[in-house]
């Protein structure tokens, strides 16, 4: 048995976003860029769901309040960017929860990012039209 952290802080990255997170124990509030809810700032459910998931996957719901600041990308790049850190400072808060975190996937960073475009060509892989006349 690992000690257990009152607070903890961490980064998480995804395509061009950065959020970085404060984890304290608490009730179970989202305090965005300067006092904004988690419901004003992401309306979308699905990216919700998204953000409870490291939570919900170490039974942890309510039971730390999250400060947040987030910059860079958008909403979905956001969303992922903070449950990258979430999962983070949970890991750093309990490390007994680091196997259920990595088993799940969320501790691994998404490498993917937009594919730059190319010269000659409309976008990164879509070329203009050919006419052979």
């Amino acid at each position: 048995m690992t000690e257990i952290l009152t607070n903890a802080e961490a980064t998480g990255r995804r395509k061009s976003s950065v959020a970085h997170v404060w984890v304290t124990l608490g009730t179970g509030q989202f305090n965005i860029n300067g006092g904004r809810s988690l419901e004003d700032y992401f309306p979308r459910e699905s990216l919700r769901t998204l953000i409870h998931q490291p939570l919900e996957t170490t039974a942890a719901v309510g039971r730390y309040d999250v400060k947040v600041s987030l910059k860079g990308g958008g909403s979905s790049g956001q969303a992922g960017a903070l449950r990258h850190a979430i999962s983070r400072a949970l890991e750093k808060m309990d490390p007994d929860q680091r196997p259920t975190l990595k088993k799940a996937g969320f501790l691994t960073r998404d490498a993917r990012k937009v594919e730059r475009k190319k010269y000659g060509q409309r976008g990164a892989r879509a070329r203009f039209q050919f006419s052979k006349r």
